[in-house]
């Protein structure tokens, strides 16, 4: 769309880089404001774990209402998109939510919060992205890809891939999530500030939808369309570091440069940048052990807790609410054991 209303001077991919680059630093500095995550909403060891639900649902149902008004103004079309598939790897899907459930416990963080971590000088984060990345791109084109392929074959077939095929569904869905999202605001009274910001992070995802799929798609070279993530964005951009000659960077690749820049940011003039490196060495295997299930289960589930808790959650696609259901289960389960064990009470 604006490719055909102006002339920019430049390619179809390198706007969207530059335009993923912007929204990353948004996402970046609201996300090191807030400590978004959904670890800190499901952990017990999380005293605010009420107020950071409420900033989550609140980003989640803005994900929603945002993407129902988008679609419905002809900005987003995720047409042939995978979410949008009715043969969904459930097997998959659910395996890998739970390992990536399991995973962000263990290292304190999902793939996201992470990112915000490394940017403000913490040297475990940056680790345990490294570790993530690796294992990510190993379970998508190398030695642990037949595993992904043989899970991922065991499908069911769905009359929909998305909620989007039921009438009125989108409308209903968004005015649940706005309700569900004021009842814990309302309930748990996260700060004004929180509570926008929250918002602000909910829009991101659909700004990207609208972006690669309509506003800076270019209809004779069309690029893939995606939007606000994590699990394939850190593979390929580290594989874009090593080779950057043979691998272009894309639109996940700007992201990821966008969210760390924006953290940095935000953290250097708050006065939050920290040196911070692993205590010990088992606390390093541990990490190193999420790390791998975060690499491992992102791939399975098709998504992060923004790739598809947000992202493809705004969509209303069953195969992401399906992996934002088995990531918070896994997750929850999994802290709530460790508080049993005291084995497992140093995974902090």
């Amino acid at each position: 769309m604006l490719l055909e209303q102006y002339d920019w001077g430049l390619d179809a991919r390198t706007l969207q880089i530059l335009f993923a680059l912007g929204l990353g630093v948004l996402l970046g500095a609201a996300a090191q404001i807030t400590r978004f995550c959904l670890r800190r909403a499901v952990a017990p060891d999380a005293a605010d774990r009420g107020q950071a639900g409420a900033v989550w649902v609140t980003a989640l149902a803005v994900a929603i209402t945002g993407f129902v008004i988008a679609s419905a103004a002809g900005y987003v079309d995720l047409q042939g998109h995978r979410y949008l598939d009715g043969a969904v790897p459930v097997v998959a899907i659910v395996l890998g939510g739970l390992a990536f459930g399991v995973g962000m416990i263990l290292t304190r963080g999902c793939a996201s919060r992470l990112t915000v971590l490394a940017a403000t000088g913490n040297l475990r984060a940056a680790v345990v992205l490294v570790v993530f990345a690796v294992v990510a791109h190993s379970t998508l084109k190398g030695v642990l890809a037949p595993v992904r392929t043989t899970l991922g074959g065991l499908t069911a077939e769905l009359p929909f891939g998305t909620l989007y095929a039921i009438p009125y569904a989108p409308y209903l869905a968004a005015a649940v999530a706005l309700l569900a999202a004021a009842a814990l605001v309302l309930r748990f009274r996260p700060s004004a500030s929180q509570v926008a910001l929250g918002a602000s992070i909910g829009l991101i995802p659909v700004l990207g939808w609208a972006t690669t799929s309509v506003l800076l798609m270019d209809e004779f070279d069309p690029l893939e369309v995606q939007s606000a993530a994590f699990t394939l964005p850190w593979s390929d951009t580290l594989f874009w570091a090593i080779a950057s000659s043979a691998i272009p960077a894309g639109f996940g690749t700007g992201l990821i440069g966008g969210v760390l820049l924006g953290s940095f940011l935000s953290a250097t003039v708050r006065g939050e940048l920290k040196l911070e490196s692993f205590e010990d060495a088992p606390q390093m295997l541990r990490y190193f052990a999420g790390a791998s299930l975060m690499g491992f289960g992102g791939v399975l589930a098709g998504g992060c807790t923004i790739g598809a808790g947000l992202s493809g959650s705004a969509g209303l696609s069953v195969a992401a609410l399906l992996a934002l259901a088995s990531i918070t289960i896994g997750a929850a389960a999994f802290s709530r054991l460790g508080t049993r064990q005291p084995v497992a009470a140093v995974a902090g």
